[in-house]
C-alpha cells in the first residue's frame, strides 16, 4: 500500500478512534487552527531546511509536512482520493507554465 494513503488512512482512524497520547489526536481535538499553525512552521521550516542544504534535514521537514497535511485532509474530510485523481490530472497537463506580470519599476 502506498505509505501516503497509509498515513492518510491513520489520521482518519485517530480522528474516528481516538488514542490516548497520540499527536494526531491532540491535534484534532486542538482544531482546524491548531492544525494549520502547524502547517505554516512546517512549511517555513522545509523552506529553510532548503535553504541549507542539507538533505537529511530537508527529507525530515518534508515528512513533517506531508503528515500534517494528512492530518488536515482527515480534519477537513478532504479525500486521499480526490487528492489523488487531482494530482493525476494536473500531471497530464503540459504547457500550463504562468506568465508574470511585468512591474515597470520606475513608476
Amino acid at each position: 500500500m502506498d505509505i501516503l494513503k497509509q498515513l492518510y488512512d491513520m489520521a482518519l482512524e485517530r480522528r474516528k478512534n481516538p488514542a490516548e497520547g497520540s499527536y494526531t489526536c491532540y491535534l484534532f481535538e486542538q482544531g482546524i487552527d491548531k492544525i494549520c499553525k502547524k502547517i505554516g512552521e512546517e512549511s517555513a521550516e522545509t523552506v529553510i531546511a532548503a535553504k541549507n542544504g542539507s538533505p537529511d534535514e530537508l527529507t525530515n521537514e518534508i515528512s513533517d509536512l506531508i503528515y500534517h497535511l494528512a492530518v488536515l485532509m482527515a480534519e477537513a474530510r478532504v479525500s486521499y482520493d480526490d487528492v489523488k485523481e487531482e494530482l493525476e490530472r494536473r500531471s497530464q497537463k503540459t504547457g500550463n507554465l504562468k506568465t508574470s506580470k511585468k512591474v515597470d519599476k520606475n513608476t
